[in-house]
């Protein structure tokens, strides 16, 4: 079966183990179209085996302005259901993927650019970063799976707040909320996202996995149903031929150092 074509607004490069995937659409500050988002799609769905971490950065001044608004203009309602549940499955296929994504923000990131982030797994934020959910301005609501992912990550009186205000977070308020874990000098985001990049694709395999899939599951659910998949999670990872080579290594002082952040 033919892959399908990668549209122009996104850029793939191959850094060993790490995928670098851009946001290739600056001069609409990277808002995203249906063409983008459906690449997004085919992108996480066909990538080699030998890729172990993705970097998603963009190019321009912004990371992105979010849901490009042109392409609500001719949707039913009907077909406005159909639009969102079509993110949601793209933005799940990153957040639920076969690999950690790590994401560098710069700029505006914005309604489902902020969505979109939300769905990846380490974010830095450059000092230009800002954050805003001007759906409610606009006369719409989030379509992209930002009403389950960032109350998670800041907390439902915070969306509120951004949805309602209009306002915006600029780097340092977002991280200490929570939309990023990093924040580095504007031009620094890149070369840190690549050196996490790096790092989290030297993680066991089995144990990346289980951070992204399960548990996420694990922090949802019931203390006693926690407990018992945890220690499932552990059972399974410890077993693996991959962890037994490498507590070998660190038993007889050949595995990594812990690194600090």
């Amino acid at each position: 079966m033919a892959q399908p074509r990668r549209p122009k607004s996104l850029k793939v490069e191959r850094r060993g183990a790490v995928a670098n995937l851009t946001l290739a659409r600056p001069e609409k500050r990277n808002a995203l179209n249906d063409a983008t988002v459906l690449g997004l799609e085919a992108f996480f769905t066909t990538l080699p085996t030998g890729v172990k971490a993705v970097l998603l950065a963009a190019e321009g001044a912004h990371f992105s302005a979010g849901l490009d608004l042109s392409e609500l203009k001719i949707l039913s309602t009907e077909e406005g259901i159909e639009h969102s549940r079509v993110w949601h499955r793209v933005f799940d296929k990153i957040e639920f993927g076969r690999v950690p994504v790590v994401t560098v923000m710069h700029g505006a990131v914005v309604g489902g650019g902020l969505e979109l982030a939300a769905a990846t797994h380490i974010r830095v934020a450059e000092r230009s970063a800002y954050y805003a959910l001007p759906e409610g301005s606009r006369g719409i609501f989030l379509g992209g799976g930002g009403s389950v992912r960032l109350p998670r990550l800041i907390g439902v009186s915070r969306v509120m707040e951004l949805m309602l205000t209009g306002c915006t977070y600029g780097a340092e308020q977002g991280q200490t909320f929570g939309l990023s874990h990093i924040v580095v000098d504007d031009g620094a985001g890149l070369a840190k996202g690549i050196e996490l990049a790096e790092r989290v694709a030297t993680n066991a395999p089995l144990s990346n996995f289980a951070v992204m899939h399960v548990l996420p599951r694990i922090a949802e659910s019931d203390p006693a149903s926690g407990l018992l998949t945890e220690s499932l999670m552990a059972a399974i990872a410890q077993g693996s031929d991959d962890a037994k080579a490498r507590l070998k290594d660190f038993l007889e002082k050949r595995g990594k150092k812990v690194l600090r952040g």
